[in-house]
């Protein structure tokens, strides 16, 4: 038996090698019970993962169409506010949530498919 607000992995992605490098996909997951939207992006590589609120208001970081990044390809931006974030950590380095980080999912692979795990340490 589970607990009642025990994380369930979550399907992203049947085949993880349709996010390309730069590309972004939306999904949900409960936490604490609570339906959240989040998202992964793959930055040189290798995947990341966040929910998808903006530290400085609350804002989901795009406007539903999963993209991410900038022409810099140097960070994850708010489309509202402009805040700037290190795709690797999830750190604001620039905007008005300086300092700040975004909540970190774990992602994995499983069987050519990219899951969500829970939140990452």
């Amino acid at each position: 038996m589970t607990e009642p607000n025990a994380f369930i992995p979550i399907r992203i992605i049947p085949d993880t090698r349709r996010l390309r490098e730069g590309d972004g996909a939306r999904f949900t997951v409960a936490l604490d019970g609570v339906t959240r939207d989040a998202f992964v992006v793959r930055y040189r590589g290798r995947t990341h993962a966040y929910v998808n609120s903006c530290r400085h208001q609350s804002l989901p970081l795009d406007f539903g169409d999963a993209h991410f990044f900038d022409d810099r390809y140097d960070a994850l931006v708010c489309c509202h506010h402009g805040a700037r974030y290190r795709p690797e950590t999830g750190e604001c380095v620039e905007g008005p949530c300086r300092g700040a980080r975004l909540t970190p999912l774990a992602v994995e692979e499983r069987d050519g498919a990219l899951w969500c795990v829970g939140v990452a340490p």
